[in-house]
């Protein structure tokens, strides 16, 4: 079924809620797990579920995406598959940008017409998850569905962030609310089964993963030129008409990462023990660009629920609870608790090693340092002796050398700190 099937990733707008980890960046492109792009989640599903034709649309900050989706899949010369970059672009019929998920796809949707396919499936390019998508799509045809839905159930604490679908005995969506207030949530319910039940998770929400027949699709375009949005018109719309709707109830780990708290927390969890998502599955592999490099290499550090990736020198003398990307260089006498550090795109050379002075050290991480809740985006070069402790005593803000969002300090990417430097 999944060779009937093409797969459009939709790569988001500016990002603002991501900002200023997408000031260089778009959405898809952002770093995760260390070696990884939110990008390669998507891909991977779609790889691990048998779809090889995939396109990912974007319009802002495309030039690292494209580099990776690039440098990482290639298919061999007797395949079919594909993983292509679809960017905003003029038209005879639109001189726009994307002015949202349905316009994405309606602009783009002429880039499918030299492919035979049956169904499209449209998924975010921002969510942390495994989904076996043959099984949602074999559920869609054996409901004999024109559009399904991939819903999740959760609380109603929630409930209010997310389109709540309402569904009938025969487990069709017949209506559908966008974000409802907490005072609505009580006509909002469905039977989700006793164990979820008894955990309050009784509303559908949507995930933001569609599968369509193509001809439905097409129609539902046709018939709505000003529909901008699948969640709050194309759906809504298709309910109304008398569509099937179906609705694929999704068990499992799944969260959306669009904002910096969201991107935050989802990474450290990776650090459990047993992390609800599973980096280490033998059948369900997370594929990224293979970089070659060299393992990791670490003196004196004491580790503590840490995921390191490859290329790192870490002279550290303690690492708690935190994410550490690739080519990492981190100095003695260290500490870092409660953050991500996003690593480094090279090693620093000897004439880097030369030129390093307390206010231009070397790309990465100083000797004697202090960070607790903190991101650290690429490139950055950090001091000896600087303090960065986050938390909520740390008032929102842009700041000259960092930003400060739900007291998480995030320094962007090229940012340099010199010795001595004090954020708390």
């Amino acid at each position: 079924m999944s060779s009937s099937t093409i797969a459009i990733i939709l790569g988001g707008g500016r990002g603002t809620r991501l900002h200023p980890l997408t000031y260089h960046r778009s959405k898809p492109a952002v770093p995760v797990a260390g070696k990884y792009r939110l990008v390669d989640i998507p891909i991977s599903n779609c790889l691990n579920s048998g779809i090889r034709r995939i396109f990912v649309l974007t319009q802002f900050n495309s030039a690292s995406l494209n580099r990776h989706i690039k440098n990482t899949y290639n298919f061999d010369l007797f395949s079919h598959g594909f993983v292509d970059i679809l960017a905003a672009e003029q038209t005879p019929k639109s001189s726009n940008w994307f002015q949202g998920t349905a316009d994405a796809v309606r602009q783009s949707i002429h880039h499918l017409a030299n492919h035979e396919y049956e169904h499209v499936l449209i998924l975010s390019g921002d969510q942390l998850y495994q989904m076996d998508y043959d099984k949602l799509i074999r559920d869609h045809k054996e409901n004999g569905a024109n559009l399904t839905v991939a819903t999740i159930p959760v609380d109603a604490n929630d409930a209010p962030g997310f389109g709540i679908m309402k569904t009938n005995e025969d487990g069709m969506i017949d209506s559908f609310v966008e974000k409802p207030s907490k005072d609505e949530l009580s006509k909002w319910s469905s039977e989700t089964g006793s164990k979820l039940e008894k955990e309050g998770k009784v509303y559908l929400a949507s995930m933001g993963i569609y599968v369509f027949n193509k001809e439905d699709l097409i129609r539902l375009f046709n018939e709505n030129p000003d529909a901008t949005d699948f969640g709050k018109e194309i759906i809504p719309k298709a309910i109304d008409e008398g569509a099937k709707v179906n609705s694929y109830p999704y068990i499992g780990y799944w969260t959306d990462i669009g904002t910096i708290a969201s991107f935050f927390e989802a990474n450290l969890a990776l650090t459990e023990t047993l992390p609800k998502f599973n980096l280490y599955d033998n059948e369900r592999q997370i594929f990224t660009r293979a970089r070659l490099l060299p393992t990791s290499k670490l003196t004196g550090t004491s580790l503590e629920y840490v995921i390191i990736a490859e290329g790192c020198i870490i002279e550290a003398s303690r690492i708690e609870r935190s994410v550490i990307g690739i080519r990492s260089r981190i100095g003695k006498g260290t500490t870092i608790e409660h953050s991500i550090v996003m690593g480094n795109d090279n090693f620093p050379t000897p004439d880097d090693l030369n030129k390093q002075s307390s206010e231009m050290p070397l790309m990465g991480i100083g000797q004697r340092c202090y960070i607790s809740r903190a991101i650290v985006d690429k490139n950055v070069r950090i001091g000896n002796d600087v303090r960065i402790v986050g938390g909520t005593h740390l008032e929102d803000g842009e700041y000259d050398k960092y930003h400060v969002v739900d007291g998480i300090v995030i320094i962007p990417k090229g940012t340099v700190i010199p010795d001595g430097y004090s954020i708390q």
